[in-house]
């Protein structure tokens, strides 16, 4: 189990960066409308929709994304607000009550804000700030994983996600700051007037990535599942790789996209 989940990691990771940085935007554009298909069809099977409904669905999905990539950047800019929003305080609210087998029809709508804003988000920026973010995602994961193995007491949401701690949250908080300081030294140089905007953004990130984590984990429960799917040998479904970033893209994206002052 552990050599397939190496492996499948290894070659999602090369087959992905090269696609980010060497496909022109439209066959990139297709290839993230195929991972929001695949998405949607998971997200469906958790909502209990059946086989043709679940394919609607997945359809759907891929069908709102493909118009979002094609229209404005105002209506982007207007997804990405509706899924910050949802992040930053439905969701948190939502697990705070405990995602239930009840939620199912709340569940199925909010499938489209979880998974639409964020493929545009993945679709529409550049490829490094693409890269910034996920890395910052995967960092603060590692840090959470390692610090939560070594010094985990406390539990975050025992009820959702037994193994995660908040010591875990400090340590992934932690390794996104130093992060994100790195990036904002090389980016900026010398001096400190970005220090405080870099700390706040991986605080920011890493605080909901850890909600997408969460409300993703909440969802499996309800379902009573462990995966989301089978297609990624040692790793679960698509969803399972994407929680954290779904909830992360379309806040990065609302940075980067937002006017000046």
């Amino acid at each position: 189990m552990l050599l397939a989940r190496v492996v499948t990691a290894a070659v999602l990771l090369a087959a992905f960066v090269a696609a980010l940085f060497l496909l022109p935007r439209s066959w990139w554009a297709i290839l993230v409308g195929l991972i929001l298909f695949a998405a949607g069809w998971e997200w469906a099977r958790l909502c209990r929709l059946g086989a043709i409904p679940a394919g609607f669905y997945a359809a759907g999905v891929a069908a709102l994304f493909g118009l979002g990539y094609l229209l404005n950047e105002e209506v982007r800019r207007a997804a990405f607000v509706v899924a910050t929003l949802f992040w930053a305080a439905v969701a948190p609210l939502w697990l705070a009550r405990g995602v239930r087998s009840r939620h199912r029809p709340a569940l199925i709508a909010a499938g489209v804000v979880v998974l639409v804003p964020a493929g545009i988000a993945l679709a529409v920026l550049e490829a490094k700030q693409v890269l910034f973010a996920l890395v910052l995602v995967w960092i603060a994961d590692t840090g959470a994983y390692f610090s939560g193995r070594k010094w985990g007491r406390r539990k975050l949401a025992p009820a959702i996600s037994p193994g995660k701690t908040w010591e875990g949250v400090w340590g992934g908080v932690a390794g996104a700051t130093a992060y994100a300081i790195i990036i904002g030294y090389f980016h900026s140089g010398p001096g400190t007037a970005w220090l405080v905007d870099s700390v706040v953004i991986a605080v920011v990130l890493t605080g909901i990535s850890i909600v997408g984590d969460l409300f993703e984990s909440g969802a499996k429960r309800q379902a009573e599942v462990k995966d989301s799917g089978a297609l990624l040998p040692g790793h679960g479904g698509v969803l399972d790789r994407i929680d954290s970033a779904s909830a992360v893209l379309p806040l990065a994206a609302l940075l980067v996209t937002l006017p000046k002052p």
